[in-house]
């Protein structure tokens, strides 16, 4: 024993002494390769969001696309460019930039899009600017949200002679000073956008005859005047505080496709070239007040710049708007809209009025905006005239004729103060869909929308406040969406027997069954008919009774979904009073039974206790038949009238049947 525990001790020793070396073995080892953070493929890698603090020496030779962005590089520097001397697209975009090392951009000449937006560039300006000016290539380059200052910026780009696109957005710029781009004649698109530029002096956008796309958006303009970048195709003006854009008349055309100055504070509908090629135009959110040439604004005309001076007001606003096909006029205030404006506008798809204070005519258009406004549809009196004609409007005074106008698809009149259609107002105007939702206590009547009967898919008389006798509608043949809700109707229109109805909404109004559609109607063969081509109905908010749900059986067998079921409720009254039920909850054992049913509960209790008296009894006969009726049987034996002998049992039967009483 003591021989083995001694032994046993020796070993100990020995795997101690032998540790050293162990450890020594293996930290002299090959240390294992740690998994590079980037993504590679041959020609592009990824490092994005790697949480990088220096430029990753793990690239490859041969990679020409680098994404680093998202990451905490301080400097862009790094000895390992010679081996990504290919490289043509580097994006260093949210780090901590605040040094580019000049050697380091030396060795990229191949170099065509960098991407340096939100750094800290604003740093060491000076000597970055010396770096960058050695990419003599650069092509893309994106200086975003860098807090650098008008001449930072300008230091920035000046030796860089092949630019096509800059972005200088997010940054502290207050002015653009003459010059600033004369280095960048090549720029086609320049992004100047969230800065607070106040002041743009004459000749700053001189040198760049190919810019083709400016954003100046949400700055501090106060005034556009001699507007004369004939080359521009997009001109983004939105979120400034301008009152004024006035464009030089010149012998080259202008170019511009679409010009954005929404969120401004216009008094006038700008002074536009009369030679451009203007498609979309964005003027909402303006203080316009009116479109006739020559008028005042009604608050007092001023001129507080220079600029202004020989200021014209008889401009022809609509010269220069014969290809517009979008036009975004609303929330301005406009009350006036005279047809005399659209006379040259022969290419106007799309207006958007709304938000205004309009009283007056509009024009054939394919879709009109006019919610929020004061518009009193004009209607028409259909007289006994041979091939139907058309007599003066119905009503004098202030009104807007929608009657024949064939291209008109799409109107929008919510929120106009509409209290009552009158007759034939959409005639002979195909539309498609007809808002008329927001016009509180409104009277349709049933003559008000003949015209559509072929043509409108989609009505909406939502949130009208209308009564049973306020609402009306014709034969609708197309018609497929219905907007009821918001009412208080206990009924609904008539005319709906015509309509296709797939989407039907009758949310928050008075209806304790849709069984009833009309007095003239038919109540469950209609639905059965509806049934076929709905497809969702809304009905949450109204007073169904619990006892009167066979309507929505027949919906749901049909397939129908109802899109608020779990917060639909019905009524039912007990003993204790009225009280409500979610529809889902099976709510109808609550209902009281039909007169006569007690009597024919007990009827059939009766019946069924008289069968199963029956049923027993012969069941009773037929085991005492087959057992000999032991202890069951009568001793007594029956006498046979008239015979002194037994009688042959019929032929068939058993004698038992006979002798046995």
């Amino acid at each position: 024993m003591l021989l083995f525990e001694h032994r046993l001790a020796e070993r100990g020793c020995l795997l101690l002494w032998l540790l050293p070396f162990v450890l020594r073995a293996q930290s002299s080892g090959e240390p294992k390769p740690r998994p590079t953070p980037c993504q590679q493929s041959p020609a592009k890698a990824s490092c994005k969001g790697a949480g990088l603090r220096r430029f990753p020496k793990e690239l490859g030779p041969g990679v020409k696309y680098l994404e680093l962005s998202n990451n905490f590089i301080q400097n862009l520097s790094s000895s390992y460019m010679l081996e990504i001397g290919q490289l043509e697209y580097l994006d260093m975009s949210f780090n901590q930039l605040e040094a580019l090392s000049a050697t380091t951009l030396a060795q990229l000449p191949w170099l065509r899009a960098l991407l340096l937006g939100s750094n800290h560039l604003d740093r060491n300006y000076v000597a970055n600017g010396q770096a960058l000016h050695l990419l003599r290539n650069i092509e893309v380059l994106d200086l975003s949200a860098n807090n650098l200052e008008s001449h930072v910026a300008g230091w920035y780009i000046s030796s860089l002679t092949r630019l096509r696109a800059l972005d200088l957005s997010g940054n502290r710029m207050t002015r653009l000073p003459a010059g600033i781009f004369w280095s960048a004649p090549r720029l086609h698109r320049l992004d100047l956008s969230n800065n607070y530029i106040m002041e743009i002096e004459e000749g700053a956008f001189e040198a760049l005859q190919g810019l083709e796309v400016l954003n100046l958006a949400l700055n501090s303009l106060h005034c556009i005047s001699g507007f004369s970048l004939t080359q521009l195709r997009v001109l983004n003006l939105s979120h400034n505080a301008l009152e004024h854009f006035i464009s030089e008349e010149g012998a080259e055309p202008y170019l511009l496709q679409a010009l954005d100055l929404s969120h401004n504070r216009l008094l006038y509908f700008p002074e536009l070239p009369s030679t451009q090629y203007l498609t979309h135009l964005n003027l909402s959110n303006n203080l316009i007040a009116s479109l006739l040439p020559g008028s005042l604004h009604p608050r007092e005309f001023v001129l507080p710049y220079e600029e202004m001076a020989s200021f014209n007001r008889t401009w022809h606003t609509a010269a220069g708007l014969t290809r517009v096909a979008d036009l975004d006029l609303s929330n301005n205030r406009l009350q006036l809209f005279p047809f005399t404006f659209f006379h040259s506008l022969g290419s106007l798809h799309s207006l958007s009025l709304a938000m205004n204070c309009l009283q007056d005519s509009l024009p054939q258009l394919e879709a009109i905006n006019l919610g929020s406004n004061s518009l009193q549809p004009c209607g028409r009196d259909r007289g006994g005239n041979v091939g139907g004609g058309f007599h003066v409007p119905a009503l004098a005074g202030t009104c807007t004729a929608f009657y024949n106008m064939p291209r008109l698809k799409h109107l929008s009149l919510y929120k106009n103060n509409i209290t009552r259609l009158l007759p034939y107002a959409f005639d002979q105007t195909s539309l498609l869909s007809l808002d008329l939702s927001g016009n509180e206590d409104l009277f349709v009547p049933k003559e008000a929308l003949v015209g559509l009967e072929l043509s409108l898919q989609k009505l909406s008389l939502r949130g009208n406040q209308m009564g049973d006798s306020k609402a009306e509608l014709p034969c609708l043949g197309t018609l497929q969406v219905l907007d009821l809700s918001g009412n208080n109707l206990s009924l609904l229109p008539t005319g709906l027997s015509c309509s296709p109805l797939e989407s039907l909404d009758v949310r928050n109004n008075s209806l304790t069954t849709l069984e009833k559609l009309a007095s003239c109607l038919p109540t469950l063969e209609k639905l059965a008919s509806w049934s076929r081509s709905l497809k969702d109905v809304s009905i949450a908010g109204n007073p169904f009774g619990c006892c009167s749900l066979a309507w929505l059986d027949t919906l749901q067998a049909a397939g129908v979904g109802v899109r608020d079921l779990d917060e639909a409720l019905c009524t039912y009254q007990d003993k204790s009073g009225n009280f409500s039920a979610k529809i889902t909850s099976s709510p109808r054992w609550h209902c009281p039974r039909p007169k006569g049913a007690s009597s024919l509960a007990l009827l059939v209790v009766m019946m069924s206790l008289l069968f199963l008296s029956s049923g027993a009894c012969c069941l009773l006969k037929k085991v005492q038949k087959s057992t000999g009726c032991a202890g069951l049987q009568s001793n007594r034996v029956g006498v046979l009238p008239h015979h002194s002998k037994r009688e042959e049992p019929a032929e068939g039967k058993p004698a038992d049947s006979i002798t046995n009483v």
